[in-house]
């Protein structure tokens, strides 16, 4: 379809095209601005979080559409993996350059792929195997002890992963592809995050630790607290060496297993902005939507020192019951107690859980950063100080005091 928005004014600065307009494409969007340009969006409603602040929006899922949306790109990236391969060949076929191409991309796409070909690499993995029918499950556990099953494609967010499924068999005639994987005794899980250009220019960011609540992201500690120098060195080389080996151009995150041991194990591979990269918008002199951008267009990468010894970003999720406060009132309240707290919202309806938004703090101490993160998102998601704070409340007041003023805001 064409677009839905008037014209964008021309301008001489290549133009970048990202399929999909998710919260990632909105904050692709706002890094975009900041180097003259408007991102261009393939939409699947106006409604998107991106499609509601782009000048140039277009709608459209299928082939004709991703076509007509590619006219004019200097560049063509995404925010999600849930492009079809075929539909991405086809760009390729019509010199359109997509930005990681559709090769590299597929170990993003499908588990067994990225399993299968990192273990050629002799990178460390979990052991797998693909599940056809309920006794491959049997005999794995019975081979390798506890393991989680997975959905080949399509799951994130906890999405997809069963760590005791209910029924194999009713998964596989849902038409859900299957794996199974060794279930990792872990102490956290890291992530590497790196850019690398058409050219072969990459850089690197701190390693951070991602702090998972139901198999969702709630936290990310930048740097990660307490690694050991040479371990995070490693995990920056080894992100930096699979998106050479496997061709990505743009942003590569390697999701890590850290084992008590402290060998690393690499669970999964995103190749786009990535929610353990948020932090970097005020916490690196790069964000990783400004870095992304530069990579895809073959631009010189910019640098990734942190602006603060300890960054932590927290997500707000959506209450499991609607607040009866609006989010702009909490917003306001936020900022009465946290003035130097950084708030992105989505412009996304609250559901249970749902990734609405997200804070960014930063500091000299990672304790107390942290605390103030994490006060902050709870907050936005429920309107209720979890440590019973209030605006409201005289100073020196008990906790108790602050939380019945909450109740009554």
């Amino acid at each position: 379809m064409e677009a839905f928005r008037s014209e964008p004014v021309p301008h001489a600065v290549p133009v970048v095209g990202m399929i999909g307009a998710g919260q990632l494409a909105r904050m692709t969007h706002q890094a975009a601005i900041a180097l003259g340009q408007s991102l261009r969006v393939l939409a699947a409603a106006p409604a998107d979080p991106a499609a509601l602040v782009c000048a140039d929006v277009h709608l459209g899922t299928d082939l004709p559409a991703m076509r007509a949306f590619s006219r004019g790109c200097s560049a063509v990236t995404f925010d999600h993996e849930g492009v079809p391969q075929e539909h991405l060949r086809a760009l390729v076929a019509d010199g359109v350059p997509v930005h990681p191409g559709p090769e590299a991309l597929l170990h993003a796409q499908d588990k067994l792929v990225m399993r299968r070909r990192l273990v050629e690499l002799g990178v460390a993995v979990p052991q797998f195997a693909p599940v056809r029918e309920p006794a491959d499950v049997e005999r794995f556990v019975a081979d390798h002890g506890p393991a989680v099953l997975k959905a080949v494609r399509g799951g994130y967010d906890g999405r997809g992963v069963w760590m005791q499924p209910a029924s194999v068999a009713e998964l596989l005639a849902s038409g859900t592809p299957l794996m199974v994987e060794q279930l990792v005794p872990l102490r956290r899980e890291l992530t590497a995050l790196v850019a690398r250009s058409p050219f072969g220019q990459a850089a690197a960011w701190p390693v951070v630790e991602t702090v998972q609540a139901d198999g969702q992201c709630v936290q990310v500690l930048a740097p990660a607290p307490g690694l050991d120098d040479e371990v995070a060195a490693g995990a920056q080389h080894l992100a930096l060496r699979i998106a050479v080996e496997l061709g990505v151009t743009g942003l590569l995150a390697v999701e890590l297993f850290e084992r008590p041991d402290g060998r690393l194990v690499v669970n999964e591979l995103a190749m786009r902005p990535h929610n353990s990269g948020h932090w970097t918008i005020e916490g690196s002199r790069t964000s990783q939507f400004e870095q992304h951008l530069r990579a895809v267009l073959d631009y010189p990468l910019g640098a990734t020192t942190p602006t603060a010894p300890a960054v932590v970003m927290a997500n707000v999720l959506g209450a499991a019951a609607p607040p009866n406060m609006e989010l702009d009132e909490r917003v306001h309240h936020l900022f009465a107690r946290f003035p130097d707290v950084r708030v992105h919202l989505y412009g996304k309806v609250e559901r249970p859980a749902r990734k609405v938004g997200h804070v960014t703090v930063l500091g000299a101490d990672m304790a107390t950063v942290r605390e103030r993160a994490v006060l902050a998102a709870e907050w936005l998601s429920t309107a209720v100080w979890s440590d019973g704070w209030s605006v409201h409340a005289p100073r020196g007041a008990g906790a108790d005091a602050g939380a019945r003023e909450v109740a009554r805001a």
